[in-house]
């Protein structure tokens, strides 16, 4: 990307000159041998289990776009912050289909306060969006979004102007989309984003004057399903703290960490044996944290206050509560009793298991609800 959008993105980011000289450094490399293949594992969080103490589901509200009827809510992210059109805590969403309900041709994201009988408002409407199925920003609301259908990642200010659209090779699908503030030799920040056509995992390093596109990962499995039914790497979920990125993958029903993914160069890994394996010079970074049943065909993720994963199962509505660092699933409960594939796109907040709210967009009604004590 030219300097010109790089440095529109920076700003809409929140970044300084003084952070962007701390992060422009060169890949490191010793003798020849990148080292981020001895870089050791961090410990990955992981505790007590969170939603059996969650015990009533409140409607927020309608996500379905209030002037052209987008419908079918995937992408859910909730704002950091008071700025443009967004109050912090607002709920931000996009809608897949059209107002015709048909797959992967809505081109909205809507917005909504966190309060029961909230009422959507467009935050913006744009043909880059088709499609769009995952959302995640930096703290200063700036929404990007993976748009499996346009084939592009668009990036939006906080009051819905365009800053910047990224398209073209490695993208191809997106699906899936997470942001890390995280310094690196590949920038002062990153957005990650999963393709559901090749499995590939690819990360837009932001610096001074650039943004780069690079696959750091090729190879996870995917069913190449069409508007509806694609399952790949996708739930794309930043753990700040140790500089993880998990996501799920429901073509095969797994989760997966990404260790110090800051520091994975650029086609570091290269997966095999259907999931199991991990080669290349960062191939001791990745690790399947999961695998089987009850998982089922998950496409939505996120992480709660103690590190622990929640998991949207579309084969039956379950959320699935995930301790990363047992391996083992904690806790269970079906968010809606009626057809299955209702859910896309989880959000979390709090800081305790008593103020814990688990938000999700159930597309069976075509609205965002809260699982809450």
């Amino acid at each position: 990307m030219k300097s010109h959008y790089a440095a529109l993105v920076l700003a809409a980011l929140g970044f300084g000159a003084s952070s962007l000289q701390a992060a422009a450094m060169p890949a490191p490399r010793l003798g020849g041998v990148h080292p981020v293949a001895a870089v050791h594992r961090a410990g990955i969080a992981g505790g007590a289990a969170v939603v059996g103490h969650l015990h009533h589901i409140v409607t927020i509200g309608s996500t379905v776009d209030p002037q052209n009827g987008d419908q079918n809510p995937y992408g859910l992210m909730i704002a950091p912050s008071t700025s443009g059109l967004l109050t912090q805590g607002d709920l931000v969403v996009c809608n897949f289909n059209d107002n015709l309900n048909i797959q992967g041709l809505g081109t909205t994201i809507v917005f909504l306060h966190p309060t029961p009988g909230a009422s959507p408002q467009r935050f913006v409407q744009d043909g880059r969006l088709t499609g769009c199925n995952a959302l995640a920003t930096s703290p200063g609301d700036a929404p990007w979004a993976a748009a499996f259908t346009a084939n592009d990642n668009p990036f939006y200010d906080s009051t819905g102007n365009l800053i910047a659209n990224l398209a073209g090779a490695p993208l191809a699908q997106p699906w899936g989309q997470a942001f890390s503030g995280t310094k690196g030799p590949y920038g002062v920040a990153a957005f990650y984003t999963a393709n559901a056509a090749d499995g590939s995992i690819v990360r837009f390093g932001i610096r001074q004057n650039s943004i780069t596109m690079k696959a750091i990962a090729s190879g996870f499995p995917v069913n190449h399903g069409v508007p509806g039914t694609a399952l790949a790497p996708s739930g794309l979920t930043y753990d700040a703290s140790d500089d993880t990125l998990y996501f799920a993958d429901g073509d095969v029903n797994a989760v997966y960490a990404f260790h110090n993914v800051s520091l994975i160069p650029p086609h570091g890994i290269t997966v095999g044996n259907n999931g199991r394996t991990f080669s290349g010079v960062a191939g001791s970074l990745a690790e399947m944290v999961f695998h089987g049943s009850p998982l089922g065909a998950p496409i939505s993720m996120a992480q709660l206050f103690n590190g622990n994963l929640v998991i949207g199962n579309t084969t039956n509505n379950d959320l699935i509560e995930l301790n990363p660092a047992r391996h083992a699933v904690v806790s269970m409960r079906n968010l809606d009793h009626h057809a299955v594939g209702a859910l896309f796109g989880i959000a979390a907040t709090g800081t305790s298991a008593s103020n814990t709210q688990i938000f999700f967009n159930d597309d069976n009604d075509n609205t965002v609800k809260v699982l809450q004590p």
